[in-house]
């Protein structure tokens, strides 16, 4: 079992950064189960959205079209954390972040086994 809890969330102005991160517990960073990291975003009366997602290594990331250029996902695998960069924030982007971890890549809420609890993030205008 993988245990996954976010933290950096908060409130910022249009235009701020902001830099989440997930740490993972229960199993070893490295594990299968943790082969594939992502960021998933629910807005208030909308359904929640793949936001972007890496694999062990990092060496391969995937973004929604949305946060493209503007979000950088990235792991420590030593700190077994998983860190979501958001620049350019803007009210749109206001919603629950949440973390998640899978064993294989997809983009998918059912392609990812864990889940954290999620962060607020709160965009001002």
């Amino acid at each position: 079992q993988v245990q996954l809890v976010e933290s950096g969330g908060g409130l910022v102005q249009a235009g701020g950064s902001l830099r989440l991160s997930c740490a993972a517990s229960g199993r070893t960073f490295s594990s299968y189960a943790i082969y594939f990291m992502g960021w998933f975003r629910q807005a208030p009366r909308k359904e929640r959205e793949f936001v972007a997602a890496t694999t062990r290594s990092g060496g391969t990331t995937y973004y929604a079209d949305s946060v493209k250029g503007r979000f950088t996902i990235s792991r420590d695998n030593a700190k077994n954390t998983v860190y979501l960069q958001m620049n350019g924030l803007s009210p749109e982007d206001t919603a629950v972040y949440y973390c998640a971890a899978g064993a294989v890549a997809g983009k998918d809420q059912a392609d990812f086994g864990s889940w954290g609890q999620g962060t607020q993030v709160t965009v001002s205008s």
